[in-house]
């Protein structure tokens, strides 16, 4: 997969969805410390249930450029995101019809009905190897939001989120060029 020629990579779109908390992680925090000190405050970080709240995201991007962030509110399938996201995605980006789909090997990706709806309507699909998340161009750019939304002052989901825009719209050519 990797030693494939940069024209077949131009081609490709990449799929994924995320998740942004207001608060930072909602997972496990590891603060190095010297030996007795974990109890410093200089080493505790303050905590918020749950991330304070947190917004669910699906993207999109290709060699050409960042495409369409949607915001995930309520209980969504994949062919859904899909239909909406790469029928319009795929002609901005300039790519049009002749595109392969790169998503990771996510159970929502890998059901049946998504693969028949992808079989009919997008057969171009990459085959990705399981649990392989460094595989994924996309996981880089999350990556990116991620330090770039963590440079604001956000309190609220609202703000959370139309920083998650902004930020998503100002990820350069370049930068998605030498990703993907």
């Amino acid at each position: 997969m990797v030693d494939k020629v940069i024209s077949f990579w131009e081609r490709v779109i990449f799929v994924d969805e995320s998740k942004f908390n207001i608060f930072g992680s909602d997972g496990r925090i590891s603060v190095w410390g010297k030996l007795n000190e974990e109890l410093n405050p200089k080493n505790l970080l303050p905590t918020v249930k749950h991330g304070g709240g947190g917004i669910m995201v699906c993207g999109c991007f290709a060699a050409s450029g960042m495409e369409n962030l949607v915001s995930l509110k309520i209980i969504w399938t994949n062919i859904s995101i899909l239909k909406g996201n790469l029928k319009i995605s795929a002609p901005k980006l300039g790519i049009q019809n002749t595109f392969k789909l790169y998503q990771d090997n996510d159970p929502k990706h890998t059901a049946l009905n998504v693969r028949l709806w992808l079989l009919h309507n997008y057969p171009k699909v990459i085959k990705t190897p399981p649990y392989s998340p460094d595989l994924n161009p996309i996981e880089n750019v999350w990556h990116e939001l991620e330090k770039r939304t963590r440079e604001h002052d956000i309190s609220l989901k609202k703000q959370l989120k139309a920083v998650l825009t902004e930020e998503w719209n100002k990820i350069e050519h370049s930068y998605t060029k030498r990703t993907s």
